[in-house]
């Protein structure tokens, strides 16, 4: 009982605790109220920062339109001069449109007139490879009364195989279908006759007029006579 008493008094009284081998002792600093308020006081959030001078305040606060910061440092272009900055890129844009349409009518009228010159060149050049066939026919009209039959005959069918040069040298070729099969994208049928035989029919029996054909474009043609099985008796 005497030992409970003197431990219960050293308690009241304040002494040294016991140290214990679990390193239990007395904190270092008394806790308590006043302690805990201080440390909420130093963490609470919605306290205004210390270190922010007056004119830091300034730049953060929001401007009249809520932006934060108060545009600080930007420049903020007034209304009028906005518009016409504005004005005047249009007004160059709209310069340069038009600029632009004129140059590519210009470029398109400048093609049309180089291809339409091209053209006439080309038709020129063959022109003049007709002249010789021209200058023939003339001589030969101009003898034709005092030189023979024959010899007329003769220059004429000089004259046509020259003609006929010059148009195949230009691209012309000639259609003349005889004993072929009738095409009609090639062929004009214009009358028909009775096949000989079975596998002649559909076959050109005769051409009454010659088609022709320049670089590879049908121009002309052929009028024909048809074998057909089918002709009326």
């Amino acid at each position: 009982m005497r030992d409970n008493e003197r431990f219960s008094s050293d308690i009241e009284t304040g002494a040294e605790p016991i140290h214990t081998p679990g390193g239990m002792a007395r904190p270092a600093t008394d806790t308590g109220p006043s302690a805990d308020g201080a440390d909420m006081a130093s963490t609470d959030m919605s306290q205004e920062p210390s270190s922010r001078e007056p004119e830091v305040e300034a730049r953060f606060a929001p401007d009249s339109r809520g932006a934060p910061g108060g545009a600080a440092g930007v420049p903020v272009e007034p209304s009028h001069e906005a518009v016409r900055r504005l004005e005047g890129e249009l007004a160059d844009a709209r310069d340069r449109h038009l600029r632009l349409a004129a140059e590519f009518d210009n470029y398109r009228k400048r093609v049309l007139r180089e291809r339409t010159e091209l053209a006439d060149k080309a038709q020129a050049a063959f022109v003049i490879r007709l002249l010789d066939v021209l200058d023939d026919m003339d001589r030969i009209v101009a003898e034709q009364t005092n030189a023979p039959a024959d010899v007329l005959r003769e220059g004429i069918v000089l004259v046509d195989r020259k003609l006929r040069k010059e148009l195949e040298a230009a691209g012309m070729e000639r259609i003349d279908p005889v004993g072929a099969a009738f095409d009609p994208t090639e062929h004009e049928a214009v009358s028909t006759a009775p096949a000989p035989s079975p596998e002649r029919d559909h076959e050109v029996s005769a051409t009454f007029r010659t088609g022709y054909r320049f670089k590879g474009q049908l121009v002309r043609p052929a009028r024909v006579q048809v074998y057909t099985t089918h002709a009326a008796g």
